[in-house]
């Protein structure tokens, strides 16, 4: 052979020496780098064909090619060898009478489980339920509940608004207008949902959380009516024993009106009246508004805060603890 080929074999036994004295991922490394990185001394090979004499060079390149399969096929061996070691090495004994790993289980939020409960209750009651919208117009959110440009209620500072017509909507109470929009009665319907206002945030207060609206409509529909579901769904809900009381009160989209309390007792016996939400008569302006016979049809509505009924449920004091995603309290439920 040619002294000018000679470099050829003597990097091909060389790069195979070393490598049989590779004992570790990280010296496989190092040999990879020295030997068939791009600027490695196989790969290198290549690069002196172009120093031969022009007869010598169509071997010399077939000696390249072949030194680098070997050394490569080589390697590929080795680090297959040393991946199945560690491997090996990194596998513990295992115990099989140990009992297993506890598996924590995750659950719906607290706020979910609570919409679930109040549906499924109100199912039995004989409601469906339905959904609407976030993002409301003007007309849905106000108009068509017989609240007037002047009304406090309609206060940009008081509302999330997107542009002149359209806002986030402020209350559930809009889809007292859709569902009678879609339908004649008779109506029986709930909508849960979220709602926003700016109100500041504190212990009972948050920009956004969820109401649970209801809506009667039919012939002969009165008070009576009203007060009972609310009275059978408060016994079922908190438990038989529970005391609640109708407070007046006055909503443009209602008359009359009036506001649900519930008695509740601390630790120490003491006890207070809380509210949980708003009900009433449909007044006849929305019914004309959605083209219903006032004279022939009366009906009732309530909208419920559901942050509020969870928390009167649980013994919850901070409305803000259903949204700090804090496990130690998520758990719990």
């Amino acid at each position: 052979m040619s002294e000018s080929l000679e470099k050829f074999t003597q990097v091909s036994s060389q790069a195979l020496a070393d490598l049989g004295q590779v004992r570790s991922l990280k010296e496989l490394e190092d040999f990879r780098i020295k030997y068939l990185s791009r600027k490695g001394e196989v790969t290198g090979l290549l690069s002196l064909l172009g120093k031969l004499p022009k007869e010598l060079r169509p071997q010399a390149g077939k000696l390249a090619n072949q030194v680098k399969n070997e050394v490569t096929q080589a390697f590929k061996k080795c680090q297959q060898e040393l991946g199945l070691q560690s491997r090996d090495r990194g596998k513990s004994f295992f115990d099989v009478t140990l009992p297993g790993k506890e598996v924590r289980l995750g659950s719906r939020h607290v706020i979910s489980q609570t919409i679930n409960d109040l549906l499924e209750l109100f199912g039995r009651m004989g409601f469906e339920v339905g959904y609407g919208p976030e993002v409301e117009d003007e007309y849905h959110n106000f108009v068509a509940l017989n609240i007037d440009h002047e009304h406090p209620a309609r206060d940009p500072l008081d509302n999330f608004y997107i542009d002149d017509n359209t806002l986030l909507r402020s209350q559930t109470s809009t889809m007292q207008i859709r569902v009678m929009e879609s339908r004649k009665p008779p109506i029986r319907v709930v909508a849960p949902g979220r709602v926003f206002r700016p109100d500041s945030v504190d212990a009972t207060h948050m920009y956004m959380f969820h109401q649970i609206e209801a809506l009667v409509v039919d012939e002969g529909v009165t008070m009576v009516n009203l007060k009972t579901t609310i009275d059978q769904f408060i016994k079922a809900y908190f438990g038989a024993d529970t005391q609640w009381q109708f407070r007046p009160s006055f909503f443009p989209f209602t008359e009359p009106s009036g506001e649900v309390d519930l008695l509740l007792r601390d630790k120490e016996g003491n006890e207070s009246w809380v509210e949980v939400g708003g009900c009433g008569m449909v007044d006849p302006n929305v019914f004309e508004t959605v083209g219903y016979d006032s004279e022939k049809y009366t009906g009732w509505a309530f909208g419920f805060g559901i942050e509020r009924l969870a928390m009167r449920k649980y013994g919850i004091p901070d409305i803000r603890w259903f949204f700090e995603n804090d496990l130690r309290f998520l758990r719990q439920f």
